[in-house]
């Protein structure tokens, strides 16, 4: 039967819910005797803890406990287990649930105060007293490469965590025969993510079995439960997490962190519910943050500006742990060489301990900043060579005709990365087309003549999608008829309820409203990985397919038996299996699965297997590749730097679309995320490590006044590497937007402007330009 719903703009299923205020958050779930944490912090960047006394915080009205490190030592110790271990970091560099000896960054849980009211706890965390030796810190990524500089850590003899290197081809060799050779030096700033949740968890233990139940506002519950589970040298069955309504996690929700642990130490040793809820002041100084690079890179190209190769060295500030590995400085690497066709490619990147909070992947996952460092050589090496943007990406990038292509690039298992499909010149071309870029200069003049700077800006991307290894789901028809998905697949807002829902009503022949998903939560779902770089589409759609053919094939052969008609001979449709072109002789699914469930003395029919259901984990082995190019207009006020972005067009291919109502959103939130790296968001520290931006105040984020129309238009290229052909679309709308808004500022300030080689820009700095011209 053909597809009703894959592909279909169903509107979402979770909506009406959402919507009408009935979505259950971590902050929603109250239970009987629950106390409310609040955490003592560091305040300033690095120091030796000498003494903690809680003595008059723990007289304090309402107080029930208070624990540090040291209380929690008769059930476990010691750093958190590493999230992503990685060969090269000998020795994990986690956190401690609670600091112990040593805090290293502002922000950083000293200690978990537990009272009868959130109030309270904080009033009670102010008067707890702290002796702390001050350390010198150090914040800047570069200075910290110094060997002479302080230690983030004091134990440590270098802030030089590890040196990865990629590359591929005989780069010495191209760059000897280039025609041109460019030096350009780029800094991105570090940023934050800010979700409109903030993190937040819930645990209680089972005092009969002592069982703990953890309710987290997080992207990895099974990651949770993992490491969790290994600290505490426990079985995994003893401990459920689960993840209620998440409202956004964009990747730092990713990480497994210490105040996780921390509540649940706190749980198994006071006996009774826990909740902590971050606040945004605490979201500032202890969520992970990212984007903090500096690249120093040389690119060789030829007289038409075909870009041969490139090489250079990055500094990447990774904070003051590494509780996600390498996996964010690894990503940065393995971006290369986006949608370029290079000969070679040397690449070295040192990841830096600093004093400050600890970076993880956000939305990208530092695939934005590498978009950017292409994007902009390519518009350098336009600039340099007086020739169209345009033609030296069509000049330098993979052809269509040359899919499946091998990048050169490895992947982590060591296999070498190809494309899968894909045509950049044609997503280039449409976006162009698109925004009408013929007739730019005319728009550029009526601007002009308003007193206003217009630019036009371009730039693609490549991303890799469908991350393994796996995440499963099962499909089960109920005796009632009802279509009950069960995955690991935590949803962030992502829309997997509508997604997976699609998937298996078309397979299983049912309507939308009879399918009943089931995700995040342990006690429900064996296994599972986490919900991070485009991967859920893929790897758990292409699960609920699998699974939901088995469930067709099983109600195919029972009908087959029961009616005596050949299998082939049937069809799913209206909740039933029907004989082709005899409409009224089915069997309903629910029949079926009413007989499969069993009677007392009664055989199973055919000696079928119980239960009509299935289980499937499809095994990602290669990563498929969306890819997008995106063109927007600019207009600079010459007197404030204002900067308006007044038109934004992305073509974007994911593959087959499961639901382009879905995918629209997903690019649209991704866009205006790339507008605010490129002109808001700024996390600034001073020399000591103290965060100088802790409030909407000083950190800017983009507001809906300033945000374009943005119009999104698809092609879709099936992937061959998964069984529903789709590649993921969470990032896609993000990786290349702050590269095109710069494109668009450079080009509006004109061609005695600077060339623009960082992110983000202010108004302040665009003036400053203006007036060297």
């Amino acid at each position: 039967m053909s597809a009703r719903y894959f592909g279909a703009a169903v509107t979402r299923l979770e909506d009406a819910r959402l919507l009408a205020g009935k979505g259950q958050y971590v902050d929603d779930i109250e239970l009987p005797g629950m106390l409310h944490a609040a955490f003592v912090r560091a305040s300033f960047a690095h120091g030796r803890i000498r003494s903690i006394d809680t003595s008059d915080a723990l007289a304090m009205p309402g107080v029930a406990a208070i624990y540090t490190m040291a209380d929690f030592e008769d059930i476990a110790h010691g750093p958190m287990p590493p999230m992503a271990p990685h060969p090269l970091l000998k020795t994990p560099i986690t956190y401690h649930p609670l600091a112990n000896t040593e805090v290293r960054h502002v922000g950083e849980a000293i200690a978990i105060v537990l009272a009868d009211s959130r109030a309270k706890a904080e009033d009670a965390a102010a008067a707890v007293v702290l002796d702390i030796e001050y350390l010198p810190a150090v914040s800047d990524a570069t200075l910290a490469c110094d060997a002479n500089s302080p230690r983030a850590h004091s134990q440590h003899t270098s802030n030089i965590a590890a040196t990865m290197k990629a590359g591929f081809g005989d780069t010495a060799a191209v760059f000897a025969k280039a025609d041109h050779v460019l030096t350009e030096h780029f800094d991105i700033h570090r940023g934050g993510c800010h979700s409109m949740e903030c993190r937040g968890v819930v645990a209680h233990i089972d005092l009969l079995t002592g069982a703990l139940t953890i309710s987290t506002s997080s992207q990895s519950p099974y990651m949770v439960r993992r490491h969790l589970a290994g600290y505490l040298k426990r079985d995994e069955n003893d401990i459920r997490v689960m993840t209620p309504d998440v409202g956004g996690g964009f990747g730092p929700k990713a990480n497994v962190y210490a105040e996780e642990f921390a509540v649940a130490l706190a749980v198994i040793k006071c006996r009774r519910p826990v909740k902590w809820i971050e606040d945004r002041q605490e979201h500032f100084v202890a969520t992970t943050q990212q984007r903090g690079q500096t690249w120093t890179l040389d690119v060789a190209f030829d007289n038409d500006g075909r870009m041969h190769a490139i090489r250079g060295r990055c500094i990447h500030d990774n904070g003051a742990y590494a509780p996600y590995g390498l996996i964010l400085p690894a990503t940065a690497l393995a971006s290369f060489p986006g949608p370029y066709a290079l000969e070679a490619l040397d690449l070295s990147l040192d990841v830096v301990l600093t004093n400050l909070v600890p970076t993880s992947p956000v939305r990208g996952a530092c695939r934005p900043n590498v978009a950017f460092l292409l994007e902009r050589l390519a518009d350098r090496i336009a600039r340099h060579l007086g020739i169209d943007r345009q033609e030296v990406r069509r000049r330098s990038f993979v052809r269509a005709d040359q899919m499946p292509y091998s990048t050169g690039m490895k992947a982590r298992d060591g296999s070498p990365i190809s494309y899968d499909s894909g045509d950049y010149v044609g997503a280039l071309n449409l976006v162009l087309d698109e925004i009408d870029a013929a007739n730019f200069p005319a728009r550029r003049n009526e601007a002009k003549q308003r007193g206003k700077l217009r630019g036009l800006g371009i730039a693609s991307c490549v991303e890799d999608t469908g991350l393994g290894p796996f995440e499963g789901a099962s499909v089960r028809v109920t005796p009632a008829g009802k279509v009950v998905i069960a995955s690991g697949a935590s949803s962030q807002g992502q829309g997997h309820r509508t997604a997976f829902a699609q998937i298996a009503a078309d397979v299983l022949g049912v309507e939308l409203e009879d399918v009943t998903i089931e995700t995040a939560d342990t006690a429900k779902f064996p296994l599972g990985i986490s919900t991070i770089a485009s991967r859920i589409a893929v790897t758990a759609g292409s699960s609920v397919q699998l699974a939901a053919h088995k469930v067709r094939a099983k109600a195919i052969a029972f009908a087959s038996h029961q009616l005596e008609v050949d299998e082939h001979d049937l069809e799913l449709a209206g909740g039933a299996v029907h004989v082709k072109g005899i409409p009224d002789m089915k069997i309903k699914l629910s029949e079926i699965a009413r007989t499969l469930s069993g009677n007392t003395g009664m055989p199973m029919p055919g000696d079928m297997e119980p239960d009509l259901a299935a289980t499937a984990y499809f095994n990602s082995n290669a990563l498929t590749f969306a890819y997008g190019a995106n063109a927007c207009e600019v207009e600079v006020d010459p007197d404030t730097g204002d900067i308006r972005v007044v038109r934004y067009v992305v073509v974007h291919d994911c593959g087959r679309m499961i639901n382009p109502m879905i995918v629209d959103g997903q690019i649209r939130g991704g866009v205006v995320h790339g507008i605010g790296n490129a002109l808001f968001e700024r996390m600034i520290h001073d020399e000591e490590g103290q965060p100088l931006t802790t409030t909407y105040g000083d950190y800017l984020l983009p507001m809906a006044s300033e945000m374009p129309r943005i119009e999104i238009h698809h092609m879709e290229t099936p992937s061959p590497r998964n069984p529903i052909g789709v590649k993921g679309a969470g990032e896609g709308g993000t990786i290349p937007a702050a590269a095109c808004v710069i494109s668009a500022v450079e080009d509006a300030l004109g061609p005695n402007g600077p060339f623009i080689a960082l992110h983000p820009i202010s108004p302040q700095q665009v003036v400053t330009w203006l007036d060297r011209n």
